[in-house]
């Protein structure tokens, strides 16, 4: 590749380096690193099924010991929300008042989404601030008809000059219409946090933001302080990170070749597992992850929250005996009743396959084996049943070295041209609605360095777009995904409840989203 002398110093101005360019394009050009699926986790053979009796003992476990742990809620927050109105930029793009109305250019194009927008259009939790700034915009508002009015609702939403709702961060946009004000996804997850994650009535959360977006999320926050730590008697930590310059990506075009922008490099953020970086930076006992546009409207707090603290307790009820018996190996003298004990314990209640080779190793190596399989950060993640949302499920894996593990594997790293892989992706009962709870310390106490947990391999290369150009973008191993590779894992069944994110505007029409 030939880079010009201002290419190296863009290159240097992000903190990476030419050789590490290098290996991004050969890594573009080598053959697609795919999962190797062994099967679809299930209910009893990787998804642990509570009953309502165990949730309950689960809940006052976590409600008995948090007191006395810290609590920490980590909240990606980075993204904007450009693809939440992609079905209203592509209207815009598409539509022609001087041909046709609104309801045929709906009827051709067999938009049931754009007809859904429409006759619903009252129950946003923006239509009265943008009907506002219509009315405020053009005097004669009164006067326009119908379609003129939906569509210069459309513009308003997104027009720079108006409220320029797909360049604002997602977490900022507003989510839920109460009576009296209208509250955002980031407000939301404070409600939320005061919950279950506040400790003595203290919460602390963490938002992973766009370094552009930084200013707007703490003018936010101090607009809004006050008031959220008086409805909910809880004092907020809230601390902010940016995506590290130096994990962004140089994408490519469809041959390989530097994708460039007014001659310029084009360098795209690596995806969410960059944010392992950020995650290991968290001091805390108990991290709860879950992302910026998964929040419901007060009336279904409580439920939630319940849920919440069980998978917490969930941990912490582990955590108790991996503590145990990793203080154990570290005795001088270990019987084999309790190697036969912890491998027990491995493979019944952390998904550890033993290697079939174990008997075999001496004493010594039995020991070494068991500690480095104990002694690992441990994530405990909800699964709701599979209902065709897009994105990551619970899979058995089988590695290189023919290890078998729990993950939460995304349909861009499996090889569905191979038949076999293909079904066992599409058999999937279970989905990961990003609901995980995290222990990163050891039993002395210790926090693990979180960067020495992930498999590298496990990247994805994905297609994107950018000003009606197609280009080639590499994101690190996702921060639930290869980033947390070789952590202990548990999944557990959670109701759909749970499930709310908002990936369209339309979403922001289920019930979940709506205070009456």
């Amino acid at each position: 590749m030939n880079f010009t002398p201002s290419d190296l110093e863009h290159i240097q101005s992000l903190g990476l380096s030419l050789e590490t360019i290098k290996k991004q394009i050969k890594t573009y050009k080598g053959s697609p690193n795919y999962i190797n699926l062994s099967a679809s986790a299930k209910i009893g053979n990787g998804i642990l099924k509570l009953s309502e009796s165990d949730w309950n003992d689960f809940i006052n476990y976590y409600d008995d010991e948090k007191n006395a742990l810290k609590v920490v809620k980590f909240t990606p927050a980075s993204g904007a929300a450009s693809r939440m109105f992609k079905l209203l930029q592509e209207f815009l793009s598409k539509y022609d008042p001087q041909k046709e109305t609104i309801n045929s250019y709906i009827n051709k194009n067999k938009s049931v989404e754009l007809f859904l927008f429409f006759v619903t259009i009252e129950k946003l939790p923006f239509h009265d601030e943008v009907v506002d700034k219509m009315q405020l915009m053009m005097p004669d508002y009164d006067l326009l008809n119908l379609d003129q009015k939906r569509l210069l609702f459309v513009k308003s939403i997104l027009d720079e000059d108006y409220l320029n709702y797909s360049n604002i961060p997602k977490g900022l946009l507003p989510f839920h219409q109460y009576q009296n004000h209208t509250s955002t996804a980031f407000e939301e997850h404070l409600f939320e946090a005061s919950k279950y994650a506040s400790v003595n009535g203290k919460a602390q959360l963490h938002f992973t933001v766009s370094k552009a977006h930084l200013e707007q999320f703490k003018t936010k926050w101090a607009a809004i302080q006050s008031i959220v730590e008086s409805k909910t008697n809880t004092k907020f930590k809230i601390s902010f990170s940016c995506q590290e310059p130096n994990t962004n990506v140089l994408a490519v075009d469809l041959k390989n070749q530097p994708f460039r922008l007014n001659d310029k490099l084009f360098f795209r953020p690596s995806g969410h597992g960059a944010l392992i970086k950020n995650l290991n930076q968290i001091d805390a006992n108990i991290i709860f992850i879950k992302n910026i546009d998964n929040v419901v409207v007060d009336r279904f707090l409580e439920r939630i929250s319940s849920y919440k603290k069980g998978l917490a307790g969930v941990l912490l009820k582990l955590q108790c005996q991996v503590f145990k018996y990793a203080k154990v190996l570290e005795s001088t003298e270990i019987s084999d009743v309790q190697i036969v004990e912890i491998v027990d314990f491995l493979t019944q209640k952390l998904n550890i396959c033993v290697s079939s080779e174990f008997n075999k190793y001496a004493y010594k190596y039995q020991i070494d084996y068991l500690k480095s399989k104990i002694n690992r950060p441990i994530r405990v993640c909800g699964m709701v049943e599979n209902e065709g949302e897009p994105g990551g499920g619970p899979f058995w894996v089988k590695a290189e070295n023919s290890e078998i593990s729990l993950q939460i594997v995304e349909a861009s790293q499996v090889n569905l041209k191979l038949s076999r892989q293909k079904t066992i992706l599409m058999n999937a009962t279970h989905f990961n609605p990003v609901d995980i709870v995290c222990g990163i310390k050891n039993y002395k106490g210790e926090t693990y360095d979180l960067k020495q947990f992930i498999d590298p391999k496990t990247y994805f290369i994905t297609k994107k777009s950018k000003y009606g150009k197609q280009l080639k973008t590499l994101e690190q191993p996702g921060l639930w995904n290869g980033s947390m590779a070789h952590w202990n894992t548990v999944f557990v069944e959670v109701p759909i409840i749970t499930f709310n994110p908002v990936k369209t505007v339309n979403d922001l029409l289920k019930f979940t989203h709506q205070a009456k």
